[in-house]
């Protein structure tokens, strides 16, 4: 049996076909987004995009059981739609269950994309045989999921474990306490940004360098380069985000105590040293002290198509294969 699988977040789109085992058939079909086109730019995005992708994987639509998708957002998903994109305008409210069906002509299931990523990696990467797992995306922004027996835990039906919208107090780029989202204090962007304004203030960093003397070029992977080499504006500003993280890794720790947390997403690759060693090294020194040593930090498994993987076997729960097809 055959799905279809999209995911849809704020920088980047990808479609992929697979099996039921969560298995893609053919590498994805992807596409930057374009901010400023807003929804309708990606949906256009998605509808040139399928023909190419079914062609690639000789698959005809006739063979596809329904659609799985994740989207970069909060959703409804008894609705099946959009609550809101925190990127993209165009979102907030929309049917995307029923427009992706529609376009189609398949039954089509809805998730946020961290709720789907971290089915993925219970399933089939680094949290695979435990139970609860915890993932989190570190990217653009910071999402969550909480996967339960092998099934993602929505909470009211509005989604749940938006660990990223969890207020955490922590020091401004001016030393002032400030008491904000993780996201702002953790993300991709955050990180960034926190080293722009050090830099655009006068600041001397190797980062700026990295992107060529232009501070609005400056980005987490410069950041991160320079951390690496020593540079100590770059180390202070990753210093600052594991911080955040790493109290709200406390919290998740206290209030669900799972197996295994997991962290995904672009931010998380800039590996051991930089991130999970001091990051596991927070969380022992500051973690509810009858849980200590009880949950595993570990880096995903899956790469850039975790959420396809997860939108896969979002699919198949939804519709299971059928006999003759």
């Amino acid at each position: 049996m055959t799905y279809l699988a999209l995911e849809i977040g704020g920088t980047k789109l990808q479609l992929g076909v697979g099996r039921a085992d969560g298995q893609l058939l053919v590498s994805p079909e992807r596409r930057t987004v374009v901010p400023a086109a807003g929804a309708e730019g990606i949906r256009t995005q998605i509808a040139d995009a399928l023909p190419a992708l079914l062609v690639r994987a000789g698959i005809e639509r006739s063979r596809l059981r329904a659609v799985g998708i994740g989207f970069g957002g909060p959703v409804d998903r008894v609705a099946q739609t959009v609550i809101k994109s925190h990127q993209i305008a165009g979102w907030d409210g929309f049917p995307l269950g029923q427009w992706v069906g529609d376009l189609v002509g398949l039954p089509a299931v809805l998730g946020n994309d961290a709720d789907v990523a971290g089915l993925a990696e219970a399933r089939h990467g680094a949290g695979r045989g435990c139970s609860p797992v915890f993932y989190m995306t570190l990217g653009s922004g910071i999402g969550g999921g909480l996967i339960i027996d092998d099934r993602i835990y929505a909470g009211a039906d509005r989604g749940a474990a938006e660990v990223g919208h969890l207020a955490i107090t922590a020091p401004d780029h001016d030393g002032t306490l400030r008491r904000a989202p993780l996201e702002l204090w953790a993300s991709g962007w955050a990180i960034q940004n926190h080293a722009r304004d050090h830099l655009a203030a006068g600041a001397a960093s190797l980062a700026l360098d990295l992107a060529g003397g232009d501070v609005a070029r400056v980005t987490t992977q410069h950041v991160a380069a320079a951390a690496a080499r020593g540079d100590a504006l770059a180390n202070a500003c990753l210093a600052r985000a594991r911080a955040a993280l790493a109290e709200a890794i406390c919290h998740v720790i206290t209030l669900l105590c799972p197996r295994r947390i997991i962290l995904g997403g672009g931010v998380s690759l800039i590996g051991d040293a930089l991130l999970f060693d001091p990051l596991r090294a927070l969380v022992a020194e500051r973690v509810f002290r009858p849980f200590a040593g009880l949950t595993q930090i570990l880096p995903a498994a899956l790469g850039e198509e975790v959420v396809l993987h997860g939108a896969l076997a979002l699919a198949r729960d939804a519709h299971p294969p059928t006999q003759g097809r």
